[in-house]
């Protein structure tokens, strides 16, 4: 019997009336109320664990007790912290800023991540599921303003398809290439790009000319956030929506430039950074009371002059200015009556850089992350994945739902943020996300946290610093090849890799977060996992080849015998897209399907998920091939292990087939022969033309379906 045998049945379910081979589900206690916050997500570039204040708090909490000799205060972001939850184990997509900004935007890990892996700046990201797109689609407006970096044109030479309005945002307001955020006077040598996709003609506009070059551009990002959500609130008494504003300031990364004037006095509607239009240019008002050329890049702030030497009072004086628009941010907030219903998202891309920039015009030297310890009680930085490079400060602050004062160390990463926003929407997650919604962590009932994945994968050349207090055999570390994947709560981290089987240090960093004591030599078996799960957690992205991609994934092994078919859960309802359905709150009915001979009819729309095994024959590498049916809004989605193996979604034309390959790219997943984990998702109008058909190309395998008997199931985990 055929998969599309026992599959087409199923997708024509529709009540929990069915054989004895399976029973209704009772649905599951939600473990927080859905509701339609607004949301604020603020990443900052190349700010440290150990340059946020409140992480020096109640050190016994960090697993390592240090002294900080220099320190510079961040107010409102402390505040921030006392009013909401410190992610204190919270980490980046990878040690740098356009892969770790890819992941974080397509809720994907970087070992699922297609397009921009390593250093690939301004390559645009794969037309998929979006911050943008997702909760553009649960109803909100959205906008990003600050930052982009992963739209085309800069360091890719391509055209831009990948760009904010093109990924789900409605409105952008900044700087499309990466090497804009250098220039924290963008208007001076770089372009600043305008879409508002509410207008009666909506352009993607050049706009540098109307930007006068004393706007600092921490100042003209949150000026022009601060307006937008006030435009945006007296749009929202009509269409009643919530907004979702993405902030990327290009601060504190190198140039180290400093504002020309003080934060203005006041903050919310009536002071603070404004919005100005004045003599054919639309800009912050700083950019006004800076009146000459002179004035830019001059203004310390006062507590941080004390400091000895220059690139600590610019580094220290560029955080400050993002603290004090945190706190404009949030009295604008409270001047609209707003406040209480937003979520507030603060983190960094990465660990802290020791870079100068490439302004040529601002050269005030590198920042040393050594002075302020900006890489807190851990080893490493930007561009190393030591915890000092993935670890990120970040505070979540939503005073309707999330308690004060708490202090988390359950491990999370960047991908897991469009899985919580999702979540906070009231949308499904979806099933390309690799993350898990934080909310019952942030809402106060970490008990009923689903367990997420940490993986990461990086190459680079250079070394890790040899700063005095790094451990001994950190400094000068290879970089290479570097991978990250946590098992048991343990990090497994191996670097320099030259060969897919090399050995992983182990570290257990809740307890020992500068990676001191290697437990790899008393885990063996622990260490077998880590292979395996680094191998089974990715597929190959082809502009960037690594020495994993032809390695065999391995195949696992049962607790018993396995059965034939593969377990199934019906969902009932219409999704947008194709669910991660484990995450989902009620199931209608499940149950095995070894034949056709489960007979359930109806016209509802419904999701079905299938689960099991698949029986690999032999070793070698494989291409796989699905197809559904011609209805409108049939989908599906299929994992193998914890890879993504066919995407047949957001951009899937039904009754079309598609393959593993990406797009006319040829990209076999290689197997070792036995059982592999499968995980099908299926969302469509179901009826008796519904159907599922999954194919397979292997070693002494044509282009063939995959027969059931290959599909079986157990009760053990998968």
């Amino acid at each position: 019997m055929k998969l599309v045998s026992f599959l087409s049945v199923l997708l024509t379910a529709l009540v929990p009336c069915m054989s004895a081979s399976g029973q209704a589900a009772k649905p599951a206690a939600r473990a927080v109320k859905n509701s339609k916050p607004n949301v604020i997500f603020i990443l900052v570039d190349d700010m440290g664990w150990g340059d946020l204040d409140s992480n020096w708090s109640q050190q016994k909490l960090n697993g390592r007790t240090v002294d900080r000799k220099n320190e510079f205060k961040t107010p409102a972001l402390s505040a921030l912290a006392r009013e909401g939850i410190q992610l204190r184990r919270h980490y980046s997509a990878a040690p740098v800023c356009a892969p770790a900004r890819a992941s974080l935007l397509l809720g994907v890990h970087q070992g699922n991540s297609r397009v921009v892996r390593n250093n690939r700046f301004d390559h645009p990201i794969e037309d998929s599921h979006t911050l943008g797109t997702v909760m553009r689609d649960a109803g909100y407006d959205t906008a990003a303003i600050g930052k982009w970096g992963v739209g085309g044109g800069g360091e890719s030479h391509g055209p831009v398809t990948g760009g904010p309005h093109q990924r789900g945002f409605n409105y952008f307001y900044g700087i499309l290439d990466h090497l804009a955020g250098h220039f924290h006077y963008p208007s001076e040598s770089r372009d600043i790009f305008e879409y508002n996709g509410y207008a009666s003609n909506p352009e993607w506009k050049n706009i540098k000319d109307k930007v006068p070059q004393t706007a600092y551009s921490t100042d003209l990002f949150a000026a022009r956030a601060k307006q937008w959500i006030v435009d945006q609130r007296k749009s929202a008494r009509k269409t009643g929506k919530p907004f979702f504003l993405y902030l990327a300031f290009p601060a504190p990364h190198g140039n180290l430039v400093v504002p020309g004037t003080p934060y203005p006095s006041g903050g919310g509607l009536k002071g603070g950074l404004q919005w100005v239009k004045k003599n054919g240019t639309e800009s912050v008002n700083t950019a006004f009371d800076a009146k000459a050329e002179k004035d830019k890049d001059t203004y310390i702030y006062p507590d941080n002059a004390r400091f000895p030497n220059e690139v600590a009072k610019r580094h220290s004086t560029m955080i400050r200015r993002v603290d004090d628009a945190v706190a404009d941010l949030i009295h604008l907030l409270k001047d609209l009556k707003i406040d209480n219903d937003t979520m507030i998202v603060f983190t960094s891309d990465n660990g802290p850089h020791n870079e100068g920039g490439a302004d040529p015009k601002h050269r005030h030297g590198a920042q040393n992350p050594q002075f302020f310890k900006s890489y807190g009680m851990m080893d490493g930085i930007k561009r190393d994945c030591w915890e000092g490079g993935m670890r990120v400060p970040t505070l979540v602050r939503w005073p309707a739902r999330i308690p004060k004062g708490q202090i988390s160390l359950q491990p999370g990463q960047f991908h897991d943020w469009l899985a919580t926003l999702a979540d906070a929407a009231g949308v499904p997650v979806p099933a390309r996300s690799d993350g898990v919604s934080l909310l019952p962590t942030l809402t106060g009932h970490a008990d009923q946290q689903k367990p997420g994945i940490i993986y990461s994968e990086y190459n680079v050349g250079g070394k890790t610093p040899g700063y005095k207090d790094f451990l001994g055999e950190h400094k000068g570390a290879e970089r290479g090849q570097q991978q990250i994947v946590f098992v048991d709560g343990l990090k497994g981290l191996r670097m320099g890799v030259k060969d897919a089987d090399k050995d992983f240090m182990i570290f257990d960093t809740l307890n020992d977060p500068q990676e001191s004591k290697d437990l790899a030599s008393s885990k063996p078996e622990l260490q077998a996992r880590m292979k395996a799960a680094a191998l089974s957690n990715r597929r190959a992205s082809l502009p960037s080849k690594t020495v994993f991609d032809t390695a065999l994934v391995p195949a696992v092994e049962t607790k018993g015998a396995a059965s034939p078919g593969l377990k199934w859960s019906l969902y009932e309802g219409e999704f947008p897209w194709v669910p991660d359905f484990r995450q989902l709150k009620k199931q209608a009915a499940h149950g095995v399907a070894p034949s056709p001979s489960v007979k359930m009819n109806g016209p509802r729309k419904r999701g079905v998920e299938l689960t099991g095994y698949v029986k690999v024959p032999a070793d070698g590498e494989y291409t796989f091939y699905l197809s559904t049916d011609a209805n409108k809004g049939s989908k599906a989605f299929v994992r193998l292990h914890g890879m993504e193996l066919i995407d047949a979604d957001k951009t899937y034309e039904p009754g079309s087939e598609v393959s593993s390959d990406l797009g006319d790219r040829k990209n076999p997943v290689y197997l070792k022969a036995g059982l592999h984990p499968i995980r099908i998702g299926y969302v469509g109008n179901a009826g008796p033309a519904s159907k599922l058909v999954l194919k397979w190309q292997g070693p002494g395998l044509s282009k063939q379906e995959i027969p059931a008997s290959a599909f079986s199931h157990d009760g053990g985990a998968e």
